[in-house]
């Protein structure tokens, strides 16, 4: 029987580690990816067209007969692109817009919750500057501004009092730093605990949790400086109790599903719920509707199931045949190395030496922002690579990945030293502010 041609759309390190997992199933014959990057390149034939071109790449999959087609940022999602290859035929992995929204409007996620009785943050919205400033006149401090719509994941602030949170308005509503993203935003409560990302698969019919881990969002050590994409991550984080994944599976995993269902959204896909484990219980800080970035390159490497399999099952609502999943003992360490200036301006094309002898010996190389110019290998991003590494433990994987650190340079390269290291709050309770 023939294999399976499989398209990944999206150019990032998520996309690398899904093109490397997908490559070792014995059901894939054929990978392509959409545009790709260097690095993925090595295993995947790339594809020149952009992950916003969705009927460029609905054409390519009906021309190219493919399989399964797996959709890693964001964008299309909330563009319809499931929508339009589930009209061709086209079998996708990903939700359709309607579904896409839990992630692309956080107006609709925060009501959505409400309407569900899924824990979260207390929150208000706001479509006028004015109405907001005036809100923020009265709350308790820190709180929460977060732009509607998609921001790249940098539309979420922390302010700390009045001035910061004028500041934060003013660059979301009226100076358009998100552009149409900022029409509206929710201001939420600040929630203390430890935050933990949940990624879960639905088909559906089922949701099925994968291995927490923990992202670090900040850019400089002991989460100082300002939000990036993600600057590493481990797996699992062994800090969250049983007790505690069961509170996810039943506040806020099985209440979601319930939710796409009562609403009649067609959701075949991965959840991603972005937590704060409070003194109170989970509560959702945020959903995604595509698999995190980094997250996803640290929880890969420890799956054992055969993820072609997997996301199958997901599109063809079988998913419950597959409901227990397998993991290899020990965790991963994913460390981000990112330009000189990110997330703000940076420069390209810096020369980067050593990829070869970082690899190996259970520790990958995940390629974010590079390209090629003959033999060598350049920048072409904010983040650049993800080190990746498997050990026994946290301690063995920290080890591995941060020698393959040291074992690559380029120009200016910026990463996190303490990466799996964050402490435990010293308080874990909750700081509420009027709703």
């Amino acid at each position: 029987m023939a294999g399976a041609k499989v398209l990944i759309i999206g150019s990032g390190g998520r996309e690398h580690a899904l093109a490397w997992k997908l490559k070792q199933s014995k059901r894939v014959e054929k990978l392509y990816c959409a545009p790709g990057n260097a690095g993925i390149g090595q295993v995947a034939q790339r594809v020149r067209i952009k992950p916003e071109n969705i009927r460029g790449l609905a054409d390519f999959a009906q021309r190219q007969k493919i399989d399964l087609t797996v959709v890693g940022p964001e964008k299309p999602l909330a563009m319809g692109i499931v929508d339009e290859f589930r009209k061709r035929k086209l079998r996708i992995f990903g939700p359709d817009r309607q579904g896409a929204q839990i992630e692309s409007s956080k107006v609709f996620a925060k009501q959505f919750m409400q309407k569900y009785h899924i824990p979260t943050a207390p929150f208000r919205v706001f479509e006028t500057f004015a109405e907001a400033i005036g809100f923020c006149k009265t709350v308790q401090y820190p709180v929460v501004v977060k732009a509607d719509g998609l921001a790249a994941g940098k539309g979420v602030i922390i302010v700390r009092n009045l001035d910061e949170a004028t500041k934060a308005i003013e660059d979301i509503m009226v100076h358009k730093r998100f552009g149409n993203a900022g029409d509206r935003i929710v201001i939420e409560s600040f929630l203390v605990g430890r935050e933990v990302s949940v990624m879960a698969l639905t088909d559906g019919r089922v949701i099925v949790e994968l291995l927490p881990s923990q992202d670090h969002k900040q850019l400089h050590n002991g989460d100082r400086g300002p939000n990036t994409g993600g600057m590493g991550a481990y797996c699992p984080a062994g800090f969250v109790t049983e007790e505690e994944m069961r509170q996810v599976r039943e506040y806020i995993l099985q209440p979601l599903l319930s939710g796409f269902q009562a609403e009649n959204i067609n959701y075949r896909g991965v959840i991603y719920a972005g937590l704060m484990l409070t003194d109170s219980g989970p509560r959702v800080l945020e959903f995604n509707c595509r698999f995190g970035d980094p997250e996803i390159q640290a929880v890969l490497p420890l799956l054992q199931t055969d993820l072609y399999s997997l996301l199958r099952a997901v599109v063809d609502r079988r998913l419950s045949r597959i409901s227990k999943l397998k993991w290899r003992r020990g965790a991963a360490v994913c460390v981000v190395m990112a330009s000189k200036g990110y997330p703000g301006s940076y420069q390209t094309g810096k020369p980067i030496q050593g990829l070869n002898q970082a690899t190996g010996n259970g520790t990958w190389v995940f390629h974010a922002g590079t390209r090629r110019d003959g033999r060598a290998w350049l920048t072409a991003g904010g983040r650049v690579l993800g080190v990746t590494a498997v050990g026994d433990n946290l301690d063995a994987a920290l080890k591995k990945a941060y020698d393959g650190v040291r074992k690559i340079r380029f120009n200016g390269a910026v990463y996190r030293r303490d990466i799996g290291r964050r402490p435990v709050p010293k308080e874990k309770a909750e700081v509420t502010t009027h709703e």
